[in-house]
């Protein structure tokens, strides 16, 4: 982080030189299911992971950003468990390809990806599941010629200073990754206007194309969760990543593992539900040094979404809970500067009974509390700046009465911030 540029400079020049020094890893890879969108890239990439490993299969996957250790990023897949890189096997990979770069130009971000691809070339697999890191078409993953899929989530408007400020103009973007001939698959899209230009782009390159909705469909019924395309029908496990959107993206990645070539069978699918895992999306904290500081049998939950649109589908949940078990909602969150503050805080009004603003670890990005606190004031939300999520949950239990309902509390804002309270929790990733 200290030699290299810490921003994003979108090429794919400065990443396929890298490649061709190391002799082209990324040639070398087994079949790809490549992942963009704005929100629900990570749940798609862990829902993925399930059900290719519940149906036997190895499996590698790629994700960004961590949230604690960089390890995070590399999962390796093995017959019956994947692992995360350790540390010898990382840092042996990151000094070729250190090596390979000679000192040039570079970021940080291009680094991690030669990494990857190193990593995922050198050690055997039956698939990869690879995260775009920032929008698709310059995104240094996007080197990938010939994904065995690309899936396309969610698009909202978010990193608008490199993507553009018009859902159209992000969805292009993201439509980078596409492949001539390539099967393509469309995640449920909230503006039809990003699913047009989706449809469009795979249309124009001749791919086979699953749209949600359409070729596609997942819904809710007695407890059980129904996946049905042209050919399946799945009456599966409710997802355990909680969230209604998270029933659009379980579906879409059963669609990308069934485009990609792989029959996983309604066992496998079931199986997946349940022992699927993405920390910091809707993670209940039971256990841990924060939780400890919380008044006695608080609900804790984290949550690193931090755009208006992840903000509605955090609510979302969190009204769906207070409808079953009503509690007082309050709120600690930390944003960073790039992110619409204001416009993630209004998804929460009339839910939240107050905010409290804390800076975001070990970023110079971070919106000091006392600004957050406005942008929360103006979306309509009684907010109040605090040093530390620490200091946060003391105060809340400081000022509980014997007589009041245990709280519900969400920390969310950024996964900067989530990362660093499953550090200070002791809840790290495995």
């Amino acid at each position: 982080m200290g030699l290299h540029p810490k921003g994003f400079d979108l090429s794919l020049d400065r990443i396929g030189r890298l490649m061709d020094r190391l002799d082209n890893p990324h040639l070398h890879l087994p079949p790809v299911i490549h992942i963009a969108g704005t929100n629900g890239k990570g749940s798609a990439s862990a829902f993925c992971r399930a059900l290719l490993e519940e149906a036997g299969l190895a499996c590698h996957v790629h994700t960004s950003p961590h949230l604690v250790r960089w390890h995070e990023r590399f999962r390796l897949g093995g017959r019956g468990e994947s692992r995360l890189v350790d540390d010898d096997t990382l840092a042996d990979a990151l000094d070729r390809v250190a090596d390979a770069n000679r000192g040039e130009h570079i970021t940080v971000f291009e680094l991690l990806t030669a990494t990857m691809f190193v990593l995922f070339a050198e050690h055997p697999a039956d698939v990869a599941v690879i995260e775009v890191g920032l929008g698709g078409r310059f995104d240094a993953t996007n080197i990938i010629q010939r994904p065995a899929t690309s899936l396309i989530m969610p698009i909202a408007l978010d990193h608008t200073a490199w993507l553009g400020d018009k859902v159209e103009l992000v969805a292009a973007e993201k439509a980078g990754i596409i492949k001539p001939g390539c099967p393509v698959v469309i995640g449920a899209q909230m503006q039809d206007a990003a699913r047009d230009v989706l449809v469009e782009t795979a249309d124009r390159l001749e791919c086979p194309t699953s749209v949600y909705g359409q070729d596609f469909v997942a819904f809710p019924d007695q407890g059980r969760f129904v996946y049905q395309d042209g050919d399946v029908l799945f009456d599966l496990a409710m997802p355990r990543l909680l969230g209604r959107h998270q029933l659009a993206n379980a579906a879409a990645a059963i669609a990308a593992v069934r485009s990609a070539g792989f029959d996983i069978g309604h066992g496998a699918a079931d199986r997946a539900m349940q022992s699927v895992q993405w920390p910091a999306r809707m993670q209940r904290l039971s256990r841990g040094a924060l939780v400890d500081l919380a008044p006695a049998n608080s609900e804790i939950w984290l949550d690193g979404g931090h755009n208006p649109a992840a903000g509605q589908a955090i609510a979302e949940e969190l009204a769906a809970r207070n409808e079953i078990d009503d509690r007082p909602v309050f709120m600690i969150a930390g944003m960073i500067d790039t992110k619409d503050q204001t416009n993630f805080f209004r998804q929460f009004a009339g839910l939240v009974k107050r905010v409290f603003t804390v800076p975001v670890p070990q970023t110079e990005a971070s919106v000091p509390n006392d600004e957050l606190a406005v942008k929360a004031n103006e979306a309509g939300l009684p907010a109040e700046p605090i040093h530390s999520v620490a200091n946060a949950l003391r105060l809340l239990a400081d000022n509980q009465e014997a007589d009041d309902l245990p709280p519900r509390i969400l920390i969310c804002g950024s996964l900067y911030l989530a990362g660093a309270v499953l550090k200070e929790n002791g809840t790290v990733p495995e």
